[in-house]
């Protein structure tokens, strides 16, 4: 019995030392044949990259391969009662930030603390909020959410890209260079102001949406105390500057310590309101229709001082004759009535009936 063991056991090893052999010969006869395929597909690749060259041209990989760091972004949204203007140039600032964001409109009883939960839902840091008066008023809010600093400013003379039509164009995403006014580090307020926008306004390096580009500036310069924005295209012939658009023209208001509130740290002493603007050109107005009824009396006035009295003339009544002298109250005779006819008739016929007695 262990004799017959001893044979099956053999048996069965040498059974699959032979198996072992077959599998091992098959592994290399496949490994041939892959290697003979890659050397043919490697060397039909290379005889149409050679071909394509000679036709396609070849894309570079981009420039910029490094970490998205600043986490910068930035929520630019309004509230109701907007112009159709105005929103236009809200677009026109979002293709313009790619790091920016969008929201609904906000309803006009809601207060402006409200703005900075709604950052706090949309994860951004900044904000750029449009605020409506009158249907002819806008505000801007500039702030760094939640804690602040913030600055309101009046929107003035707006123009959109689709309304100036310049002829300047650049890539969409593309990252800006903000240039400043000197003027920017000579006071405080202003100095603020310069890291507000920088902050805002500047793409984050390695954005996934910004393109590793620099091809148009942002310009901000300050005359007649208020900042003035606009945006240059640099072309790469002559490094000189186009104007893309949009422009508008920011009047400083108020610069508050908190995030659309808090304490005041400057109030422009050269802002007007526009309701007290429009007030003094209805006055203005006013004046002028004045000055205009004096005018007219003063001219009258004149004229009639420069009428010359006129002597009166001798001769004048040589060919003058008298009129006959009429009465001034014409008698005339008492009229009858038909009632005492009557009775002067009837007497007569009563009369003659009788006859003389």
């Amino acid at each position: 019995m262990a004799a017959r063991g001893k044979k099956r056991v053999a048996e069965r090893s040498s059974e699959i030392k032979a198996k072992r052999a077959k599998l091992n010969k098959n592994k290399t006869s496949q490994a041939v044949k892959n290697t003979k395929k890659v050397t043919s597909t490697a060397e039909n690749e290379e005889k149409t990259e050679s071909c394509e060259q000679s036709n396609i041209i070849s894309v570079p990989p981009p420039v910029s391969s490094g970490k998205w760091k600043n986490k910068e972004r930035v929520l630019v949204f309004s509230s109701r009662g907007i112009n159709f203007r105005t929103r236009h140039l809200m677009k026109d600032l979002k293709t313009m930030m790619p790091h920016s964001k969008a929201d609904t409109k906000m309803d006009r009883k809601d207060k402006l603390f409200v703005v900075n939960e709604v950052c706090e839902i949309k994860n951004c840091n900044k904000c750029i909020f449009f605020e409506a008066k009158k249907k002819q008023d806008l505000y801007m809010w500039i702030s760094n959410a939640p804690h602040g600093p913030s600055a309101k400013f009046l929107v003035q003379n707006v123009h959109t890209l689709a309304e100036l039509k310049m002829t300047g164009n650049c890539l969409k995403g593309s990252r800006p260079l903000l240039s400043f006014d000197p003027k920017f580090d000579k006071e405080p307020e202003y100095a603020l102001l310069k890291e507000l926008f920088t902050q805002i306004f500047s793409t984050p390096q390695y954005h996934p949406k910004s393109q590793p580009f620099v091809d148009h500036v942002f310009t901000f310069t300050i005359a007649d105390n208020r900042i003035w924005f606009r945006n240059y295209q640099i072309i790469e012939e002559d490094a000189s500057l186009v104007e893309i658009g949009p422009r508008f023209v920011l009047n400083l208001i108020k610069i508050f310590q908190g995030s659309f509130g808090g304490p005041t740290l400057y109030e422009n002493p050269h802002f007007q309101s526009p309701n007290m603007h429009r007030r003094i050109l209805r006055l203005a107005m006013g004046a002028k229709q004045k000055e205009k009824l004096l005018v007219k009396e003063s001219r009258k006035e004149k004229q009639k001082e420069e009428q010359e009295v006129m002597m009166p003339d001798v001769t004048d009544d040589v060919f003058v004759t008298p009129a006959e002298h009429k009465p001034l109250h014409i008698e005339r005779e008492p009229q009858k009535t038909k009632k005492k006819l009557k009775l002067t008739e009837l007497k007569k016929r009563v009369m003659k009936r009788k006859g003389p007695r």
